[in-house]
């Protein structure tokens, strides 16, 4: 009775700001309870995949070969790895240099393989299941936790709450003293006091890459991204004058969960083969075939690294494709797709970055940067700033032990203030929380409703969570 007089006593002699600080605090605390373990998962996979890619690559990109004096003809390599492993061809997959390995990946009867030649002498150097890796492992648990459809929705709530505790917690980090403080961490500090300063401090620094790491993964989510974000984004088939669309959209060209198209034209129709629509491709006398097609490709400014699809079924369409997304190349501005008339050789639609949406060019440079692949600074600059984000939810949890009290069974949770200011405010900034991310907005209605109409009225529950 005497501690309920005492902590009333407190809570009426605190100002208006102290009171929001508290319930600020509150947030960022519950936030963080459900978000540190995701956010430390999705740091750590998101480590994993990246030094694959960097060093062992995804698609056979880093096999070395001795760089020959002619490379044999694509048809030729082809039937080499139909030899390999028998199935349909689906996608060849050029080198980024001429001392690197071709790659075919064929469709089989136990799914989809990738095969890596020398194209200087048609050998096989090996084949492989493209989702059997430590990297599409790492892929699975950080997209989905191995779980599909429910995983997604985990993470994106998880995401979505991460964005709460990077605005509660720049509230709660916000000088009211020393500015320099705020800024440099106070290394003389000892105890709680040294945590909470580098606590602090790194999560300032990092907090607007957080933000942006957190708004291109919820684009690639199942609600927010697929639903909202994506349809309104993507590239409008429209633009192609005259040219007949299919009833599959690019989507169709990715192969299992893995994601190779880019994420503006995802949700666009295909174009289809077998009109007299389209511009002179490849000439009139030649074959159309998979060497014209590299070929044309790269009459059209393709170098390097670039993909050529090839067409399913009579209305299939040829792509010529490059996308950073996919490691094709470290530089987003000059990604590019090209679909060709399987029958005709006309170039039905070319799509580059400037044609994208604003969103869809945002995506475009925020996907391959969010992935490490725009060349090495990319690359350090994401390992520095996963392992911040690991630090800062582990020092999280250390300042939360080390203020919790000994043997106490309960949470230990910032005490809740009886009225909070601007509530208003608060009010409005939940609604339209909710309205634009769905999974966030119900489930902070529903921890707003646990805390309002349980805890509040459960004494054994209140005293737990306390």
């Amino acid at each position: 009775m005497a501690f309920d007089s005492r902590t009333a006593a407190a809570e009426q002699s605190r100002t208006p700001a102290q009171k929001f600080y508290f319930a600020a605090w509150r947030w960022h605390f519950y936030a963080g309870l459900y978000v540190i373990p995701f956010l430390i998962m999705l740091a750590v996979t998101g480590l994993m995949m990246m030094f694959i890619t960097q060093f062992d690559g995804r698609d056979g990109e880093k096999i070395a070969i001795a760089q020959g004096a002619a490379a044999l003809p694509i048809r030729d390599l082809e039937a080499a790895a139909l030899e390999a492993v028998p199935g349909t061809v689906k996608e060849w997959i050029g080198p980024k240099a001429a001392d690197l390995a071709t790659v075919f990946r064929i469709s089989t009867d136990e799914g989809q393989r990738l095969v890596a030649l020398n194209q200087y002498t048609g050998e096989v150097l090996g084949s492989w299941d493209r989702r059997a890796g430590w990297y599409d492992f790492a892929d699975n648990i950080h997209s989905e936790l191995l779980i599909g459809t429910t995983g997604d929705r985990l993470i994106e709530i998880a995401a979505g709450l991460a964005l709460v505790l990077v605005f509660t917690g720049l509230y709660l980090w916000w000088p009211r003293g020393n500015a320099m403080a705020a800024l440099v961490p106070d290394l003389k500090a000892r105890g709680r006091a040294l945590w909470k300063s580098l606590h602090a401090v790194t999560g300032f620094w990092m907090s607007a890459l957080l933000v942006v790491f957190l708004i291109s993964g919820l684009s690639w989510a199942g609600v927010w991204g697929d639903k909202i974000v994506q349809p309104w984004g993507s590239f409008p088939a429209e633009k192609w004058e005259n040219v007949p669309l299919s009833g599959t959209t690019h989507a169709s060209m990715n192969h299992g969960h893995t994601n190779d198209v880019p994420w503006a034209l995802e949700q666009t129709p295909m174009p289809a083969s077998g009109s007299d629509a389209g511009i002179t491709g490849i000439p009139a006398d030649t074959a159309v075939n998979i060497d014209s097609l590299v070929t044309l490709g790269r009459v059209l400014g393709m170098e390097g690294r670039f993909r050529v699809a090839y067409p399913s079924g009579e209305t299939g369409v040829w792509t010529i494709n490059r996308d950073s997304m996919s490691g094709d190349g470290d530089d987003p501005f000059i990604d590019r797709t090209i679909h060709i008339d399987r029958h005709s050789g006309k170039i039905l639609a070319d799509v580059k970055y400037e044609d994208y949406s604003w969103m869809g060019k945002a995506m475009a440079v925020g996907i391959p940067f969010h992935m490490g692949l725009m060349g090495t600074w990319s690359f350090v600059l994401n390992v520095v700033f996963c392992l911040s984000v690991i630090f800062v939810c582990v020092s999280g949890v250390v300042m939360w032990v080390k203020r919790r009290p000994a043997g106490a069974a309960r949470l230990a949770a910032p005490p809740a203030p009886a009225e909070v200011p601007f509530m208003k405010g608060a009010v409005l900034i939940g609604l339209f929380t909710a309205m634009a991310f769905p999974l966030v907005g119900l489930t902070l209605l529903a921890v707003l409703a646990f805390d309002l109409l349980i805890l509040a009225n459960i004494p054994a529950l209140k005293r737990a969570f306390s």
